[in-house]
Order: structure tokens, then sequence, then C-alpha cells
């Protein structure tokens, strides 16, 4: 989910809530955030949590992304903090499978 903040605080512009499944999958997303990120030049100013945590936040000044296990999102409930925000649509990028890179 991708919130629009900027009216609500002076902290950043937009937060991004993410969900994994699993401590190796939050793991996985995270460094896979920074290497997409870090291609286009942006680099996190700060992170909070380590690779046992189950609520990671990447702070890149205008965005933060907050990435949780199910069971701490479903606690820590940002979603319902932030959820008067203006939300962001974003279509996820399909993914090719190989039969359909062939044809």
């Amino acid at each position: 989910m991708i919130y629009e903040v900027k009216n609500a605080t002076s902290l950043t512009d937009y937060f991004v809530i993410g969900t994994a499944d699993s401590q190796p999958q939050l793991n996985a997303v995270i460094k896979e955030i920074e290497l997409q990120l870090g291609k286009k030049g942006a680099h996190p100013l700060g992170i909070e949590g380590d690779k046992l945590s189950h609520w990671i936040l990447l702070d890149y000044g205008d965005l933060i992304i907050h990435l949780f296990r199910k069971e701490s999102r479903l606690f820590y409930n940002l979603d319902g903090l932030w959820g008067d925000s203006p939300r962001i649509d974003f279509e996820e990028p399909a993914v090719k499978t190989r039969a359909a890179r062939s044809t």
C-alpha cells in the first residue's frame, strides 16, 4: 500500500507499507528494493531493524518504506493510522513465464 502523507506529516511525502510471509522473504524484498532504487541513484538515509526484525523501515527521505511480517503489520496497524491519507495506485509489473517469452 502506498499512502501520500505529505499533508499529514512533515516527516516524509509517502509511506509504502508491505508484508512478507517469512523472514527470508522479508530480507529478500529489502535487498531487492535497495538494489533497484540504488540503480536509480537512491540510497537509504537510514535503516531501522535488522535481518531478524519483524518490521524494517527504509528511509529514503521523501519516501519511507515499512516492511512487516504479517503479525507485526496487524499489531502496529499503520494502515489504520494513515488510512485516511490518499492512496497511490500502482500496477505490479507483468511477470513473463518461460513459455510466454518463447512465443
